[in-house]
C-alpha cells in the first residue's frame, strides 16, 4: 500500500507538471488579448484540475493494468503455435478497443454529414484489419519500413481520387484512433506477440504496431469520403453556457449529457469489453493467483476513474475555452500572434497527453535506457510545435492540407532508409499517440474557432491540424534517430581505440 501511494505521487508530479504549462498559457490569454467569460474560466480551472488527477490515476491503471492484460493475451495466443488464432483475436481486439477509443467519440460528433455509427464502425474495422497487418510484420519479421512505404504509397494513391474536402478528415481520423484507450493495449499485445520469436529483434519488432493500425482508419475514412460529402456550413459550433453562480458551474460537470453521468456511462462501455476477454481468458487459461488478479483488477478501477476525470475535464472545461479564444484572436487586426501562441501550446500540450507517458515508458524500458525518455519527450514537444505553427499558417492563408502532407510523409519515409528500423517504428508510432484526446478536445476546437472567425471551411481548412500534430513527430524522431546513430559510432570507435590502446600498453609492459 505505501509502495503504491509513492507511484501515485509520482503519476500526480507527472500530470501536474504536464497540464501546468498549457494551464499557464491559456490562463495569460485569459488575462490579456483573448478575454473569457468568468463561468468559462472557472470551467477551464476546473477542468484543469481534474486533468492532473485524471491522468495521475490513468497512467497508474495503464502501468497495473492494461498493460500486463495486453501482453499477458499476446503472449498466451502466439503459444497455441494456431496463426488463424493470432489474426483473429487481433481482429476482435481491434475493432472493439477502437469503438471503445473516447478520441473518436470526440472526432465523430465534430464532423458533420457523416452519422457517428458509421464513421466510428468503418474506423474500428479499419484498425482491426490494419492490427492483422501489423501482427504478420512481426510473427514474419517484415522490415518496418517496407511495410509504411507500401501502406502510404496506397493512401496517397486513393487520396487523389477522394473528394478534395475530405482529406483533412480522414488524416485527422489516423490520428485521432490511436489514444489513451488504444496505445497502452496494442503496444503490449505487440510485446507479448513478438516474445514468440527468439531473435535479437524480437522485442523491439513490438513497435510500430501502433503506426501501421494509424492507417487503417485513413483509408477507411477515404472510402466513406466517396460515399459522404461532408459540408462545412453542417457543421454547430461549441455552445458557450453562461452560468450565475458556483452551483450552477458545477452543474456543467454533473450534466447528464455532458458531464460526468455521461463519461461514466461511456468510459463503462469502453472498458467494459476489455475487462470481460479479461475474465474470460482469467477464467479459462490465465488461472492468475488471487494477489495477482485482484491487483489487475484494480488496475482497471483506477484506468476507469482516471478517464472519467480526463475527459470530463477536457470536454467540458477545455473545449469551449479552445473555440472561444481562437475566435477571438483570430478577429484581432495583428491575428498573425496565433502562430507563436500556436507554437507555445503545441510544444506544451503534448506533455499531457496520457498516451505520450506510456509509449515514453516503453520505448525507455525496451532500449535499456539507451533511448532516454526526455530525449523522446523533447523530440515530440518539437515535433508538434512545427505542426502547430504550420497549421496555424494553413489557417491564415487558406493553404491546402496536401501542400504539407505529401512533402512531409514523403521527407519521412525517405528518412526511414538512413535511420536504425526502431526509430523508424518509435517514429510512426509516435506520430498516432502524440495526437491523442488533448488534440481533439482543446486544439481541433481552437481551430475552429479561428476558422469560423476567419470566415473559412471549417471542413477543409480547421480539420487537418490533428493530422499536423501526426506528421511532424515521424521527422523529428527519425532525426533523433541519426544523431543516435552518430553518437553510437562515435562510443564505438572510441571504444575500439581504448582497446588497441590498452593492448599496445600491454605490448610495451610484457618487453620492459
Amino acid at each position: 500500500m505505501k509502495q503504491l501511494k509513492v507511484i501515485l505521487n509520482e503519476k500526480f508530479s507527472e500530470s501536474l507538471r504536464a497540464v501546468l504549462p498549457v494551464a499557464i498559457i491559456v490562463i495569460a490569454l485569459c488575462f490579456s488579448i483573448a478575454p473569457v467569460p468568468t463561468s468559462m474560466f472557472m470551467a477551464f480551472v476546473i477542468g484543469a484540475v481534474l486533468l492532473v488527477f485524471g491522468m495521475s490515476l490513468f497512467s497508474l491503471g495503464a502501468d497495473i493494468a492494461m498493460i500486463p492484460i495486453g501482453e499477458r493475451i499476446g503472449a498466451f495466443i502466439t503459444k497455441s503455435r494456431k496463426l488463424w488464432v493470432v489474426l483473429a483475436v487481433g481482429l476482435i481486439i481491434g475493432i472493439i478497443i477502437t469503438i471503445s477509443e473516447p478520441d473518436l467519440q470526440v472526432l465523430a460528433n465534430q464532423i458533420p454529414s457523416i452519422p457517428n455509427l458509421v464513421l466510428i464502425v468503418s474506423i474500428a474495422v479499419g484498425v482491426g484489419l490494419f492490427l492483422v497487418i501489423a501482427l504478420l510484420r512481426i510473427l514474419f519479421s517484415v522490415s518496418i519500413s517496407h511495410i509504411l512505404i507500401a501502406l502510404y504509397a496506397i493512401v496517397f494513391g486513393l487520396a487523389f481520387f477522394a473528394p478534395g474536402d475530405f482529406l483533412a478528415v480522414a488524416f485527422d481520423a489516423g490520428g485521432i484512433t490511436t489514444g489513451p484507450m488504444t496505445v497502452p493495449f496494442i503496444m503490449a499485445f505487440g510485446i507479448g506477440v513478438s516474445s514468440i520469436r527468439s531473435d535479437q529483434h524480437a522485442s523491439t519488432d513490438s513497435f510500430g504496431m501502433v503506426a501501421v493500425c494509424s492507417v487503417g482508419p485513413i483509408l477507411t475514412t477515404l472510402i466513406i469520403g466517396l460515399v459522404y460529402h461532408p459540408v462545412s456550413s453542417d457543421y454547430t459550433p461549441v455552445v458557450v453556457q453562461s452560468v450565475a453562480d458556483s452551483q450552477q458551474l458545477w452543474g456543467l460537470f454533473t450534466n447528464i449529457q455532458a458531464g460526468f453521468p455521461n463519461y461514466f456511462k461511456e468510459v463503462a462501455l469502453a472498458l467494459g469489453p476489455i475487462a470481460l476477454f479479461f475474465l474470460v481468458f482469467q477464467l479459462f487459461w490465465f488461472k492468475m493467483n488471487r494477489h495477482t488478479f485482484l491487483k489487475i483488477v484494480m488496475g482497471l478501477v483506477y484506468t476507469y476513474l482516471g478517464l472519467v476525470l480526463f475527459l470530463t475535464g477536457v470536454n467540458v472545461g477545455f473545449m469551449p475555452v479552445g473555440y472561444f479564444i481562437g475566435h477571438l484572436i483570430a478577429g484581432l487586426h495583428y491575428n498573425w500572434i496565433i502562430l507563436p501562441i500556436g507554437m507555445a501550446i503545441g510544444y506544451f500540450i503534448v506533455a499531457a497527453e496520457p498516451a505520450v507517458h506510456v509509449l515514453n515508458k516503453q520505448v525507455e524500458e525496451l532500449s535499456s535506457g539507451a533511448i532516454p525518455a526526455k530525449a523522446m519527450k523533447l523530440s515530440l514537444s518539437i515535433g508538434v510545435c512545427i505542426s502547430l505553427g504550420l497549421s496555424m499558417l494553413r489557417l491564415l492563408c487558406g493553404i491546402p492540407i496536401f501542400w504539407f502532407l505529401v512533402p512531409g510523409y514523403a521527407l519521412a519515409l525517405l528518412l526511414t532508409f538512413f535511420v536504425p528500423k526502431l526509430f523508424t517504428a518509435i517514429a510512426f508510432d509516435s506520430g498516432g499517440v502524440a495526437s491523442g484526446p488533448m488534440t481533439a478536445t482543446f486544439l481541433l476546437p481552437f481551430a475552429i474557432g479561428i476558422c469560423d472567425a476567419l470566415g473559412g471551411n471549417i471542413v477543409t481548412d480547421a480539420f487537418g491540424v490533428v493530422a499536423m500534430v501526426a506528421m511532424t513527430p515521424l521527422i523529428t524522431i527519425q532525426v533523433l534517430g541519426i544523431f543516435y546513430g552518430v553518437r553510437l559510432k562515435r562510443i564505438q570507435a572510441k571504444t575500439k581505440r581504448d582497446v588497441v590502446t590498452l593492448q599496445v600498453d600491454d605490448l610495451d609492459i610484457i618487453e620492459i
